[in-house]
């Protein structure tokens, strides 16, 4: 059983997560029939010789239907800028990112992640993109890495009531794999417009492609992590950013949460000298 467990967990992480059939067909029981001995024909006289007779004219066949996925490009980055800033409210921007097709993620998702928690919250934390449970919930940060990101923030005397949660990516990647640039440059209209509609005070990017997306750094997460940078609205409005460690590689990384725990007290004593 442990090794029959470990294998659905692999194949869970890999995204395969939905079974093809209803009933289970084991393959290793199909026996190929075999096969019986060509008998050579027998000798005959060889046939007169047959006017070729004419090729039939081939049929037209018709073009495979085409999917709604596409190579992205320039159009639809500026399409996404144009639905992005129609929107007027959250709610006016998640039903725009919804009718969106832009992005190929979106056609290999279960759901749409946009947001949790307090959308009125002086503090936002933004990460990269849903995970698994994230994808069948269609809420940011379920899965283990929201359950100690849920402890963190308790460490701190907030949680998810005092804070808004999202994700520079609202659609799972295929596998949990990394999203390519221009798939963040896609969706970057969308979530600088979130970002833009909320109005935190604060910003805490979750992770090295969050933090990048934010403030357009080239340095990696962990000379990142602890220094403030800054993000820029449309509007022209500067953030505070705390770029620091993600939950998930917190958890594979238990030494480094003291790093961690000292980006989120220098975000608390931070947020406490913005809101007075």
């Amino acid at each position: 059983m442990p090794d029959l467990r470990e294998l659905l967990h692999f194949y869970a992480e890999a995204g395969a997560d939905t079974p093809l059939e209803d009933v289970p067909v084991d393959r290793f029981a199909a026996v190929e029939p075999a096969r019986k001995p060509v008998q050579p024909p027998a000798a005959t006289r060889p046939a007169a010789p047959q006017a070729e007779r004419p090729r039939p004219e081939p049929q037209p066949v018709a073009a495979p239907a085409l999917n709604k996925t596409s190579v992205p490009d320039d159009t639809k980055i500026a399409l996404a800028r144009q639905l992005a800033s129609s929107a007027t409210t959250l709610e006016q921007l998640r039903e725009q990112l919804a009718s969106f097709d832009g992005c190929n993620l979106k056609f290999t998702a279960k759901n749409l992640v946009f947001a949790d928690g307090n959308p009125h919250a002086p503090i936002m934390f933004v990460g990269e993109a849903p995970g698994r449970e994230e994808d069948l919930e269609g809420v940011p940060f379920i899965g283990r890495s929201g359950q100690l990101l849920d402890r963190m923030l308790s460490a701190i005397g907030l949680d998810r009531t005092g804070v808004y949660i999202a994700n520079t990516i609202p659609w799972r990647p295929p596998g949990n794999r990394t999203p390519t640039p221009l798939e963040t440059e896609i969706c970057r209209p969308f979530f600088e417009r979130q970002i833009e509609l909320a109005g935190p005070k604060l910003l805490i990017a979750l992770g090295g492609p969050a933090a990048k997306a934010l403030t357009h750094a080239p340095e990696g997460i962990l000379r990142l992590r602890g220094n403030w940078k800054t993000h820029r609205t449309a509007a022209g409005i500067d953030i505070p950013v705390m770029p620091t460690l993600h939950p998930a590689y917190l958890l594979r990384n238990s030494a480094q949460k003291r790093f961690a725990w000292r980006d989120f007290i220098a975000a608390k004593i931070q947020l406490r000298a913005l809101t007075q």
